[in-house]
């Protein structure tokens, strides 16, 4: 692009990854404008697990210290037994990841690293975001790209970026229909303030409560004053892919019977209305996900089932190289090619290994269990591909 004329950026989306490269744009100089179906700024959800090749975007981002009043560092993860939580299997993370990769590993509350991220855009331009404006689809020219809003208005400028999760109106367009096929799980969510467990019932790391036909993770938020809850569960009859849908605690309970006695601690504090639960459905990765002057990111692009814990951090790594590419390429269709080709393979790795990782997790027989995840070898394949990228520097791929 020529520096004195950056094209205007249309963001659809004010989640993660729309907020990402709304702060990593803005802070380029490109003009932005985001636009974000809900009445208010604000996220839900609970814990993001977020690595080195995540947290070195967000620090450009000038995030750092904000970030170290709210984080949670874990010093690894551990994947259980679930009836005698038996190691299976420990990466370290702590000071090795740090060092290792150059950055931390953290756990964050969504929420609270949405409001961070909304916050640094409007730092840079509090006239950025407008709500209430849900996308319908656009028109685009040669010239530039039109969105069209569901109340009628228009909004013009050079390229469009779809950062509209899984229901993407500007997915739907670039892409038409693309299959979607259940996993067979449903995911339970739920926060629970530690004040309400015994103290030290779980050291500060990330575990994996590993079992037949589903598994479990948990891991603190909140400077350590909550305790994030996720149950992963094969399911014969598929929820709405939705995460405000409310499920009667007492099913919870019922899906986890017989596990581990801190697994029914843990449960028996959450509040009886705060259990969350939606189907967790799978899409194939795709060969393209742009035109000349639209494109998307992160779950609108490459849509990745929660068993790599790196669906945020996709997001947020689009954000950081779809604006390095504008800001180093000629062209807006070139700069989007680049951007695509940088992202693609990784992306679909991620979506791949996230898949797999399901049936390593719900293996029956225990020595069998503890043979696979020696053969995987997770720490050493984690830190050879998925940790030690680094958004900022990686070489962007030609168009």
């Amino acid at each position: 692009m020529k520096k004195d004329q950056k094209p205007r950026i249309i963001i659809v989306g004010a989640g993660i990854g729309g907020l990402t490269a709304a702060a990593s744009l803005l802070k380029r100089g490109f003009p932005v404008r985001v636009y974000e179906q809900a009445p208010a700024l604000g996220e839900i959800g609970a814990g993001i697990q977020s690595s080195a090749n995540a947290v070195k975007v967000l620090y450009d981002l000038g995030l750092r210290e904000e970030l170290e009043k709210t984080v949670v560092r874990p010093l690894a993860f551990e994947f259980r037994r679930f009836d005698t939580a038996e190691m299976m299997h420990r990466i370290p993370l702590g000071a090795q990841h740090e060092q290792a990769n150059g950055a931390p590993y953290f756990h964050i509350h969504r929420a609270d690293l949405h409001e961070l991220l909304a916050k640094a855009v409007l730092a840079l331009d509090p006239e950025c975001i407008a709500l209430n404006a849900r996308a319908e689809g656009f028109d685009e020219t040669a010239d530039g790209v039109t969105l069209r809003l569901a109340d009628g208005t228009r909004a013009t400028g050079e390229v469009l970026v779809g950062a509209d999760g899984i229901k993407s109106a500007i997915r739907a367009q670039i892409l038409g229909a693309t299959p979607v096929s259940y996993t067979g799980d449903i995911a339970w969510r739920a926060v629970i303030p530690t004040d309400r467990l015994p103290a030290g019932i779980m050291d500060t790391v990330s575990t994996v409560w590993c079992g037949p036909k589903k598994h479990a993770v948990m891991y603190y938020l909140r400077a350590g004053k909550l305790m994030n809850f996720v149950g992963l569960v094969e399911h014969a009859q598929p929820e709405n892919e939705s995460w405000t849908q409310r499920r009667p605690w007492a099913d919870l309970k019922a899906d986890f019977e017989g596990w581990h006695p801190t697994i029914q601690t843990v449960i028996d504090a959450i509040d009886r209305d705060g259990c969350y639960r939606y189907a967790l459905n799978d899409r194939t990765p795709v060969d393209n996900w742009s035109t000349g002057r639209a494109t998307l990111l992160g779950d609108a692009a490459h849509p990745t089932l929660p068993y790599l814990a790196s669906g945020a951090a996709m997001a947020i790594e689009d954000g950081a190289v779809l604006a390095r590419c504008l800001d180093e390429h000629g062209s807006v269709a070139g700069a989007l090619r680049s951007y695509q080709n940088s992202r693609m393979d990784r992306t679909a790795a991620v979506v791949r290994e996230s898949a797999e990782n399901r049936d390593l997790y719900r293996i029956e027989d225990e020595n069998e269990m503890r043979q696979a995840f020696q053969r995987k070898d997770m720490n050493k394949s984690r830190a050879q591909w998925l940790y030690s990228y680094d958004p900022l520097t990686v070489a962007l791929a030609g168009d």
